[in-house]
Parts: structure tokens; C-alpha cells; sequence
């Protein structure tokens, strides 16, 4: 698959002067970043659309309401199957000793929203002003207390919950209980919802819950009506998905889709 992604420059901060470098990218469907490293720390948040990030034998999949955090010299890629509005913290490495010591997924504040938001309408890439510098030692502080998740939706390890969760991530919409997709890999309902808790830190049901969460932003920006995305994610009515949706982004899907969509 990946000989049919497009390459994405990777962005040389070796070297620069200043401890940090803001970037900004409106990136294309079917996009691969290549496995690289930084000296410096790396915060990488998609303003609009979902992101893949790889690091470790670590998938981070995040919604818009979180970034990952990748810190010094850690190798990482990013896979995105879909466009997003791609923004980006270079942080050097004297600055990184308060912030999260392995890659992980951060919730990102209004306010460093509010910077990331300002500092791109003015496509300022350097601080170099008094207030521009404490504007981005602001963004280093919020990290610094950031709600922090090991990955929004994780990847499991033990083969049979494995191919539990692929076919979930190909089924989205399918509503399979967990005792019948327990006894579609041969064992009990317990044993499976252990191994949730064990190798995914959280239920199964909330698992799937984060995934067709995921996949109702990629929806959403692609002009799907509620209706269709309800249906496709296998909510019986409009009003159970749009009660999902706001338990996790916090809005409705049609408010989120005017606010990060941009869509009336």
C-alpha cells in the first residue's frame, strides 16, 4: 500500500536557531511521511481530519481534539488516508524536559488552539518577538499539564483480539455483541473483555465507540448527511449517533461540522 501513498517533506530543524519552528500544511489524501527523527521534540495536530502517527510498534489514531506528542529522537511516520489541516510544534530539546518523556496522545487546550490559530493566520514559523516568544512558551506550559492519553484508539497485541479489532476498523457499523465476537474467536466473553482492559486500557465497547468516532469526522468533512453516518456506523437512529458524538467531541456532528469543517 505503501508504494501508492505520496511522500510528504519532512521538515529539517537541525540546526535552527530559536527553540521553536511552527509549521502548517493543507495535506492530501493517500500521504505518507516516512519513518525520520528529530534532535528536537515534536507536537503534530491535525486542526481539521484524523491522523495515523506509528512509533515503536505504537499506533496513535487522534481526533482534533488531540495531538501526538513525539518526543526528541524518536523515529515516527504518519500515514493520512484522508486531507487534514496539518499543524505542527517544533519544540528543541532544552525545552522538552517538562513534556511527556515518550510519544503519546496530549489533549490539546482552547488556548493552544487560540496560538496554533493565530500564529498560522500569520504564517509566522519563528517566534521572534517578545510576545510571540511568551505566546509560544504558553504552548509549552498547557503541554506541560496536558491531559495525556497513551493513544486515543490502541492497537492490541494477542492475535485473536487482533483480528477482532481489524474487523471492526472493516466493519465499523457492525453490532456484534462482545460475547458474539468472543465466540467468533473461540473463546468466552470474559476472556475477551480481559483482554480489552488488558492490552487496550479501556472496554471494548468504548474502543469501538472511539473508532466510529474517528471515522464520523472523516464523514463528516466529507459532506455525509447525519442520517447516512448513523446508519453506516450501525446506530439505529440519528439520535444515538449524534449522542455519541457529542459525549466524545464535546458538540453536535453539525456543530462540529460548522466549527472545524467549515461548512454551513
Amino acid at each position: 500500500m505503501a508504494d501508492r501513498l505520496r511522500l510528504l517533506a519532512i521538515q529539517d530543524v537541525e540546526g535552527m536557531e530559536g527553540p521553536f519552528y511552527f509549521r502548517y500544511d493543507d495535506i492530501g489524501a493517500d500521504t505518507l511521511a516516512a519513518p525520520h527523527s528529530h534532535s528536537w521534540g515534536h507536537l503534530n495536530y491535525a486542526a481539521h481530519g484524523t491522523m495515523q502517527m506509528d512509533t515503536e510498534g505504537l499506533r496513535f489514531l487522534s481526533p482534533p481534539q488531540y495531538a501526538v506528542w513525539i518526543p526528541p529522537k524518536v523515529v515516527h511516520s504518519c500515514t493520512l488516508r484522508h486531507a487534514i489541516v496539518y499543524r505542527s510544534i517544533y519544540i528543541a530539546p532544552a525545552l522538552c524536559g517538562r513534556l511527556p518523556a515518550e510519544p503519546c496522545t496530549v489533549h490539546i487546550s482552547p488556548i493552544i488552539k487560540s496560538v496554533l490559530a493565530d500564529f498560522a493566520a500569520r504564517d509566522l514559523h519563528v517566534p521572534q518577538t517578545e510576545a510571540d516568544l511568551r505566546l509560544a512558551h504558553v504552548v509549552v506550559d498547557q503541554l506541560a499539564v496536558a491531559e495525556v492519553q497513551r493513544c486515543y484508539l490502541p492497537a492490541a497485541a494477542s492475535p485473536a483480539l487482533v483480528s477482532v479489532l481489524e474487523a471492526l476498523q472493516a466493519s465499523p457499523g457492525d453490532h456484534r455483541s462482545l460475547a458474539e465476537w468472543a465466540d467468533s474467536v473461540h473463546m468466552t466473553e470474559r476472556t475477551l473483555a480481559r483482554q480489552c482492559q488488558r492490552e487496550l486500557g479501556m472496554s471494548f465497547g468504548d474502543w469501538r465507540q472511539r473508532l466510529r468516532f474517528l471515522r464520523a469526522i472523516d464523514a463528516l468533512e466529507a459532506g455525509r448527511t447525519v442520517q447516512e453516518i448513523a446508519f453506516d456506523l450501525g446506530y439505529s437512529t440519528a439520535s444515538a449517533f449524534i449522542a455519541m458524538f457529542q459525549r466524545e467531541a464535546g458538540t453536535t456532528p453539525e456543530q462540529y461540522r460548522r466549527e472545524f469543517c467549515g461548512i454551513a
